[in-house]
This record gives structure tokens, sequence and C-alpha cells, in this order.
């Protein structure tokens, strides 16, 4: 075990913890959300009496082994107990309150409505803590509504997250709600909307988006200062740059006109026998990132290769590095075979990150190449050890796994400025990727700029 000795925001955010029932901690990935929270609920349970149980809700990834293992770190945070409420049915039955006496249970946020089901008015966690809280902005998820439906059972509400912004401002109602239950942003998404925004694109009777009026944000800020702190990670860590480095991808001739073909007609003939169809805008969208990457599924989700273009400039990519260790980022199956089969001539250490294994493997220097897929592994891993380089084959339209995989080697303990290589095919639709992760990051930087004022403000008057 570790001695923690806390840096003067941790302090300060765990202050704020102890002193707000209902707060969101908007801290950059790396600032140490985990150990701040569990050291605010063990003083709560231990010195102040006022938490009974809590409850932590985390991406499934997290909550097998991430905050286990960070209260097991801290030789301060000993004899807290954990439970992990994973697994079937029966499983996670036993590791609740009634058979398993603990002071922080973890719940994967898919199982959020069965337990809600399980308990109904029984609700036995007077404290939640929604890490990755973001995952709860849609207001119509069952996730979302289970843990509407307990919020008058729990007296101290605690949302954690580094990205609580990845699409646009309608994202946060929801997660506000579970903090005041509409007080600062309206009861209902209904009344956010009319306050904060005008209907965008329309029919005559669906509205499919909605635009912030002039002055929204910073009405929408304003109001959420008291409960939100927000920090970002070079104002408190020294931390290495964090660099971008966009290559260009090339299609050659016959590459361009299959993507021009596909694109225009939503139809593309590989061979007389093969037909893809892409026949709605989300679907097109999916055929032409995986074309982008050189190879599509037709009807059959049988793997088409069309071109090894991508493929081409990822071997030059990894040459290039001289030997050093990179992660790999890819979205598809078809993609993780064929970067497998282009990697294995080149007799370097390659491997699939499965779990806890890889994790201590990569950052023990035992792997060269690792292979990684966002959406299951954005959250939760220490990857800062093993290299500085992340290379993404595949991009993403989600900032959230974007930026939250790009922390994964980007964050304290880090020695080397991190470079992520985003492989974009010119022309294609990987540009409008990269244009809009750009355009969000942008507009969440703005909302945590704002909060970040008011903490500065703070510190100056103590």
């Amino acid at each position: 075990m570790k001695e923690w000795h806390p840096w003067p925001y941790q302090s300060y955010c765990v202050e704020k913890l102890l002193e707000l029932p209902h707060v969101a901690l908007w801290l950059d990935m790396g600032l140490g959300k985990t150990v701040v929270t569990l050291t605010a609920i063990k003083r709560l349970k231990y010195e102040r009496w006022a938490c009974g149980r809590a409850l932590v809700i985390a991406p499934k990834a997290v909550a097998e082994s991430v905050w286990d293992k960070e209260a097991a770190k801290w030789r301060h945070l000993s004899g807290l107990r954990m439970s992990r409420v994973l697994g079937s049915a029966a499983q996670r039955r036993v590791a609740l309150p009634e058979q398993t006496p603990a002071d922080v249970y973890i719940v994967n946020r898919e199982n959020v409505a069965w337990l809600v089901g399980h308990y109904q008015n029984r609700w036995p966690f007077d404290t939640v803590v929604i890490d990755e809280a973001s995952s709860f902005k849609n207001h119509q998820a069952k996730r979302f509504k289970a843990l509407r439906a307990v919020r008058p059972h729990i007296n101290r509400m605690i949302e954690l997250t580094g990205t609580p912004r990845p699409r646009s401002l309608e994202d946060l109602w929801a997660q506000i709600y579970l903090l005041d239950s509409g007080k600062r942003l309206g009861r209902t998404i209904t009344a956010y909307r009319q306050t904060f925004f005008t209907p965008g694109r329309r029919n005559k009777t669906t509205i499919f988006d909605y635009k912030p009026i002039p002055g929204a944000e910073e009405a929408i800020f304003s109001r959420l200062s008291d409960i939100c702190i927000s920090m970002k990670a070079e104002d408190y860590l020294e931390l290495p740059e964090l660099i971008y480095n966009d290559i260009p991808v090339h299609l050659d001739p016959a590459a361009r006109r299959a993507y021009e073909r596909l694109e225009h007609d939503a139809l593309l003939e590989v061979d007389p026998e093969s037909v893809i169809t892409a026949g709605t805008a989300a679907a097109l969208d999916g055929k032409l990132l995986q074309l982008c990457n050189g190879a599509v599924y037709d009807e059959d989700k049988t793997v088409i290769p069309v071109h090894n273009c991508k493929i081409g400039v990822l071997l030059e990519c990894v040459e290039s590095l001289g030997g050093e260790h990179a992660v790999i980022c890819y979205n598809f199956r078809h993609d993780l075979a064929r970067i497998q089969a282009a990697l294995r001539p080149l007799g370097l250490r390659v491997e699939v990150y499965q779990g806890e294994e890889q994790e201590r493997a990569w950052n023990a220097g035992e792997i060269d190449l690792l292979l990684l897929q966002p959406a299951s592994c954005a959250y939760g891993l220490n990857l800062q050890g093993g290299g500085h380089h992340i290379i993404w084959f595949g991009l993403t339209w989600n900032l959230e796994y974007y930026a939250q995989t790009n922390k994964r080697l980007h964050r304290q303990g880090q020695t080397r400025p991190v470079i992520v290589h985003n492989l974009v095919v010119e022309g294609g639709r990987d540009e409008d990727v990269i244009a809009s992760l750009g355009d969000k990051d942008a507009g969440q930087e703005r909302l945590l700029q704002a909060l970040k004022a008011r903490l500065w403000r703070a510190w100056e008057a103590a």
C-alpha cells in the first residue's frame, strides 16, 4: 500500500464532496477522481456519520477492477469494504447488502434497471456515485428512468466525468436532473429546450434537432456553477504535451471510385456476386467509415475486401516509430483481422487487449503493439507505462471514446509527449469525423472553462 499525498486540487475536491450533498466533479482524465471520491466516502461514513451505504455505478470494465484496485492501493483507504455487484443475477444478489456487508457496492451501468427493480421502494443506498456520468445523458434510456425513480431515496449524489458534453448542450439536462431533480435546468427536457433552445431541422410534425439560442451557454453555465467543479489536467499536473498528428491516406483510383459510388448511390457492387446497400443515413455512414478502412460487410455479414490503402499507411507509421511501442485503435472486427494479418510478417509482439494481463504486459514493456477497441476499453485503463504513441486506424464520431482512449496514455506517470496519430482518408468520411471531433471538443472546452473560473475565484479568496 502507498501513502496518499493529495495535490491541493484533490484536497479541495474532497472538501467539496463533504460539503455539498449533490455535486458533479468534471475532472479531466488522470486527475484522480476515484481516490478523491473514495476518500470522501470514507470520511463521510466513519468521521461524520453522514453516509450509510454507497453505490458506485460504472462502465463494466471499470466496475470489474478499477474501484477495487484503487481502494487497495492507498493506506488511508484500508478497511473500506468493497462489494462488486456483477455477474449473473444470482451472483449479483449474493453481493448485495442482505448477504454481503460492505461500505461501497459497485454495479455496472447496464444493471442499474435490474437493481432498481430488485429493491423498488426499499432502496438501501443513501449515497450514489455515477462514474462517467455522461453515459446517463439520454433522458429516454432505461438506466436514467430507473435511477430517476429512486432519486427521492438518495441523500448524496456524486457525478464523475471528464467529458460532460460529448455531443451538445442538450446532453446536460439528464445528468443535471439526477443531481438537483430539475431545479436548475427544468423539471422536464421539454422545459429545458423551451428555455434554452430553438427547433432546428424539422418537418410538419417532427423536430429533428435543437439549436441553442444566443447566450444559452453562458446562462446554463451560470446556473450550474454552484454544484459543478471543473478542472483540466494541464492546470494541475505537469503532464507532457499531447500532440495530434493527422496522417493523410490517399485512395488509389479503384478505391476512390468504389467510395464515390457508395457515397452517391448508396450502392456498391464490389463484384457481380457481392452487393452492399446502405438504406439509411446511419447505415451509409457506417459503410463509408468501413470503406475508408478498406473492407465492408455485405448483407450476409461477409467481409468484402476493397483496398489496402490505409493498411499500407499503418505499416509505414509503425515503421516510422523506430521500434517504439504503440496502441492501435480499431473499430470493426474485419479491421482487427486485417491489421493482425498485415502486422504478422513484421515479427513484432502484437496483442489484442482482453483484460488485466494485457494491461500489465503493456506497461512492463512486453508488448510492441497493443490492439484496442475503444468502445469497450476507453475507461479505467492505465497504459502510460508502456509507450507514448496511439494510432487511430479506425476513427470514431464519439468524442468521449476518443478523448478517454487518448487519456489512457496521457495521464499522471507519463514521462514523454503523447502523440496521437489519426489515419485520415483524404476526401472521405474520415475528414468529417476529425472536423466533428474538433468542434465537439471546442464546445466542451467552453463549458469546462466557464466552470473552472469559479474555482479560481474561490482559491483566490481563500
